[in-house]
């Protein structure tokens, strides 16, 4: 079976998991867009993404619009529910399934992806029940190392090359 869906964790995943406040106690976050365009090639390939997060924050959310994910869900609390769900709507099976996390609120998750990557500096909790541990840290082009690792897996890169030839 192929990966269908790719499910994104956010904080230490596709940031560098901190968190800053400006005077004015604004949230900052910062995203890689190397990391985007990794995103939205995967989707021109007419695969789906879908982001699981923990926290609430406008700026995921502004992000997850300019990447044209569709599937965006925040203050998340049991992702695997989550994913349940979606994989049910989307008619979907775990086995269509690539997840990335960092931390032991993704480990359900994780644990029932068929594949599922963290980044290099993952909890070890982590590390222990991932298939594959990526050289990149989360916020630092992790989500990309992820998505190409899934198109040479899947037979999709002349495809995905010809996407920008």
């Amino acid at each position: 079976m192929s990966i269908e869906l790719v499910v994104l964790d956010v904080d230490g995943t596709m940031t560098d998991s901190r968190i800053t406040y400006s005077e004015n106690g604004d949230e900052i976050k910062s995203f890689n867009v190397k990391d985007g365009l990794a995103i939205a090639s995967w989707r021109k390939l007419g695969k789906q993404v879908a982001i699981i997060t923990g926290r609430s924050s406008k700026i995921v959310e502004r992000r997850a619009k300019e990447l044209r994910i569709e599937h965006f869900y925040q203050g998340v609390h049991n992702k695997k529910e989550v994913l349940d769900s979606l994989l049910e709507k989307l008619h979907l099976s775990v086995d269509n399934v690539a997840a990335i996390g960092d931390d032991l609120n993704d480990l359900k998750m994780l644990e029932v992806a068929k594949i599922s990557f963290v980044p290099r500096d993952a909890s070890a909790y982590v590390d222990k029940i991932a298939d594959v541990i990526l050289s990149k840290r989360g916020g630092d082009g992790a989500v990309r190392e992820m998505i190409e690792y899934l198109i040479v897996k899947e037979n999709l890169e002349e495809k995905y090359l010809a996407l920008w030839r």
